[in-house]
């Protein structure tokens, strides 16, 4: 079991930067798949980004796809979430979120909400027009 605690978000200006965080808890970080998912009010949580639990595989929502960039530091148990040229449609709740995977080698990446097994307590990220 796994407990992740979100940081790092803020009040920016469009086109800014913040760098979330997402710290877990216990010693099998590493055998986790990471996602960071967001939330806007009154609309339903989507899928932001994904990273194996390896690090070797990253994948985008193409809403995001070359602003914001997912990363892990496994000896720190903490996966990031660099958001760069941030526009007032990415104001929401930002999520991470943990998926155990059994197999070491494993390289695959997930999007889905169901896929995650463990969830952050969330990071608000408001940016101003």
């Amino acid at each position: 079991q796994v407990q992740l605690v979100d940081s790092g978000g803020g009040l920016v200006q469009a086109g800014g930067s913040l760098r979330l965080s997402c710290a877990a808890s216990g010693r099998t970080f590493s055998s986790y798949a990471m996602g960071w998912f967001r939330q806007a009010l009154g609309k339903e949580r989507e899928f932001v980004a994904a990273i194996s639990r390896n690090g070797g595989r990253t994948y985008y929502a193409n809403s995001v796809k070359g602003r914001f960039t997912i990363s892990r530091d496994n000896a720190k148990n903490t996966v990031y979430l660099q958001i760069d040229s941030l526009k007032p449609g990415d104001t929401a709740i930002y999520y991470c979120a943990g998926k155990e995977i059994g197999y070491r080698w494993s390289t695959d990446y997930y999007t889905g909400t169901y896929d995650y097994d463990y969830w952050g307590q969330g990071t608000q990220v408001t940016v101003s027009s």
